[in-house]
Formats: structure tokens, C-alpha cells, sequence
């Protein structure tokens, strides 16, 4: 016990409370939060474990997790706490964080997928599903799988073959905003 507490000063708990805007050192470990969460089974950590993690200080152990990228941010956790601790936010603390910190992503896909949705956004003003998936199965090299679905989704209406365009000039300057305040002064 003692060599965790020469190891865990705070600072993360105290970083995610700060980003996250809830008291994180409340959390009792009563577990609610996993029981109740639809993605848990997909996780490789339980957010249970990632608030423990965050505890110890396990900084890297966190921010390498699959978990905060797999959270769908539903807020069944959130709801289930009996502490009242918004466990959706911790999860988009530890996303900030992961990606100020640039902590190694535990799954390449992930950011191929990231690449992708963005920009598709970028340049259409919204997301066109069907040219993200194509320029994603492409980043990704993994353009086989899943293609047995499309018939199907096209005959639902669930894809178009063409993008609808919305706001495109608006959106291209919050991008470009954004750009502009990552660069360093």
C-alpha cells in the first residue's frame, strides 16, 4: 500500500475532477456504474475500474484504455451512481487528456474511423455515411468485412448513394478555428 501512495500524488484525480467537473475521489467502488453499462461487455476495463484506475493515479493505464474510446456516453453509469458522480464526463475528461497527452491508442481503427467521420463532416457539412465507411474500410485495409450489409441498409433508406450537403461553408470555418487553436502561439 505504501508504494501506491508514493506513486498516486493526486494530480490525476485531480485533473479529471477539474475537466470533468465531478468529484471523482467520491466514488466508493459500489460497481453500479458496470453493471448497468450496454458497451461494459465490449471494454476492456469497466468503468468501475477506470474510476479505480484514475484513483491510483494509473494515468497511462487509463488513457491507453479502449474503454473511455468505447463509451458511448448513454449515461446509464451516470444515472446508477449513487454518488451522483457524472461518470459520462470522466469518461470525455479522459478522452481530452488521451488526446492533449497523446497517449497511444489501443486500437488503430479507432483513429482510422476518427479520420474518416471527420472528413466527411469537413467537407460535406454533415456526415455522408456511406463515402466515411468507404474512405474508412480503405484507411483501414479491412474493406471486406461487413460489405454484406450494405444491400440491406440501401434498401432501408439507411444509406444514401449521395451526400446532402448542410452548412458546409460554417462547418469548414469551425475546422478551421479549431486548427488555429491547436498551433502553438
Amino acid at each position: 500500500m505504501t508504494e501506491v501512495l508514493q506513486w498516486n500524488d493526486g494530480a490525476l484525480v485531480r485533473e479529471v475532477e477539474r475537466l470533468s467537473g465531478t468529484a471523482v475521489s467520491a466514488c466508493f467502488q459500489c460497481h453500479k456504474c458496470s453493471t448497468g453499462c450496454p458497451i461494459g461487455p465490449d471494454m476492456d476495463l469497466l468503468s468501475s475500474q477506470i474510476m479505480r484506475l484514475v484513483h491510483l493515479g494509473a494515468e497511462q493505464d487509463v488513457l491507453e484504455s479502449q474503454a473511455i474510446w468505447l463509451c458511448a456516453s448513454c449515461e446509464a453509469c451516470t444515472t446508477r451512481c449513487p454518488q451522483g458522480i457524472d461518470i459520462a464526463a470522466v469518461m470525455d475528461a479522459l478522452r481530452m487528456l488521451a488526446v492533449e497527452r497523446k497517449a497511444a491508442l489501443p486500437d488503430a481503427h479507432g483513429e482510422q474511423f476518427n479520420r474518416s467521420f471527420l472528413s466527411s463532416v469537413r467537407h460535406h457539412g454533415r456526415v455522408f455515411e456511406l463515402g466515411m465507411m468507404a474512405a474508412y474500410k480503405l484507411r483501414s485495409g479491412d474493406v471486406f468485412s461487413d460489405v454484406d450489409k450494405v444491400p440491406q441498409m440501401l434498401g432501408k433508406g439507411k444509406l444514401s448513394f449521395w451526400p446532402r450537403r448542410s452548412n458546409v461553408k460554417q462547418v469548414r470555418d469551425m475546422f478551421r478555428r479549431a486548427q488555429q487553436e491547436d498551433e502553438p502561439a
